[in-house]
């Protein structure tokens, strides 16, 4: 095995590595040949220079666990996937050059990933595109809203069905469904605030008189963060949405007032934080979680309520409805495909939703967050929350 240079690394393979494994013409010559990159924005297949090739019966924890069938398939690689979630590896059928995914603690159930090596270096470069709006998404440049997310998916799904013959696998079929999604809304010029959603965009989502604006007799003198006053008056967020329920029946109260007058009698509270009367309640999240916001800085927050324990949740009001959106969004068209995403491939969708969600709105991600309701909550397979 060698590599190139340190900086662009491709990985590459002799004839006397390929010959016990690989027999597929195409697979070889390019292995042999350009190699494969140390990593992509989705994958890596630095497995490779690590262990050089082997199969999944040798990677796994031990040749009884792996199908007869499925034995001599090759690990070249993993799916990068966000902090915390166990990485799927990229098998190779050395005699098609097709490739499936797997996970090596269960390896029984390999999914669909791309017909050749040569097809999943395309998809992944077409990803990293959209991505970097460069390419052949270069003209949807500050552009946003639902036009040009459909406008992307569009791009992206032809060129998949072109490269898979029209059967998508899931993985690359939720990239190109949810990672558009991204594009709903574009940075915070005239909001303050992270990004500039439009009121119209939740009134199409979650329907008319469906979202709640609120007036300035709702606010309590504690919320001082004019861009979120004003993101809350004009724009507003939805009454209900996934795991979330606004609170619309009484001015919006400082979290130490709703523990003082709606909790009473109620199920245990926690000790409040020193600056309750500056954390505005919007509402509830499930298992007794108050979704607050910080009336100081925009901040918004869970406070468990069982044990008196806050924890950042998004950046501000806005990144907050992008959240909500994108949820019932991603909901939307997996109901529409028969929970195709769901049912196929829910860690790869959940990891689709993260990254979007961090690369939108960085609080999951930032230093000394030990602990993110939406995070942990998109990975939960058995809640459904997908």
């Amino acid at each position: 095995m060698s590599t190139t240079d340190a900086g662009i690394a491709a990985i590459t393979l002799t004839e006397a590595e390929l010959d016990r494994y690989v027999t597929h013409a195409p697979t070889r010559g390019l292995l042999s040949g350009a190699g494969l990159p140390a990593d992509t924005g989705l994958l890596t297949f630095s497995p490779l220079r690590r262990h050089g090739l082997r199969t999944l019966a040798d990677a796994a924890d031990g040749p009884f666990r792996v199908a007869a069938e499925l034995r001599d398939r090759l690990v070249i690689g993993e799916l990068l996937s966000p902090a915390g979630m166990k990485r799927e590896s990229i098998l190779l059928d050395g005699g098609t050059g097709e490739l499936t995914t797997a996970y090596l603690f269960d390896p029984s159930r390999p999914r669909p990933f791309a017909p050749s090596l040569d097809t999943l270096l395309r998809f992944a470069a077409v990803t990293e595109e959209l991505a970097g709006l460069r390419g052949r998404f270069a003209s949807l440049a500050g552009q946003y809203g639902p036009g040009t997310v459909a406008e992307a998916t569009r791009r992206l799904l032809s060129l998949f069905e072109e490269g898979a013959g029209g059967e998508v696998p899931p993985y690359w079929k939720a990239a190109a469904l949810i990672r558009p999604l991204a594009l709903v809304a574009g940075p915070g010029t005239t909001s303050g605030l992270t990004l500039d959603v439009p009121a119209r965009i939740l009134d199409q989502e979650f329907g008319h008189g469906r979202v709640t604006r609120f007036e300035e007799v709702d606010f309590p003198a504690t919320l001082t963060h004019e861009p979120t006053r004003r993101f809350l008056r004009e724009t507003g967020l939805p009454e209900a949405a996934v795991l979330f329920h606004a609170d619309t029946d009484i001015p919006l109260p400082t979290l130490r007032e709703y523990v003082t007058e709606e909790c009473s009698g109620g199920h245990p509270i926690g000790e409040l934080p020193a600056h309750a009367d500056h954390l505005i309640r919007l509402g509830h999240l499930v298992e007794h979680n108050s979704l607050v916001l910080d009336g100081r800085t925009g901040a918004v927050l869970t406070f468990s309520e069982p044990e008196g324990t806050l924890h950042p949740l998004n950046t501000d009001v806005s990144t907050l409805a992008f959240t909500l959106w994108l949820l019932h969004h991603e909901r939307t068209i997996d109901e529409h495909l028969g929970h195709e995403l769901t049912t196929a491939a829910y860690d790869q969708l959940a990891a689709v939703m993260i990254h979007i969600l961090s690369a939108v709105d960085p609080t999951g991600t930032a230093p000394g967050t030990d602990w993110h309701y939406w995070t942990e909550l998109f990975q939960d397979e058995a809640g459904g929350v997908l």
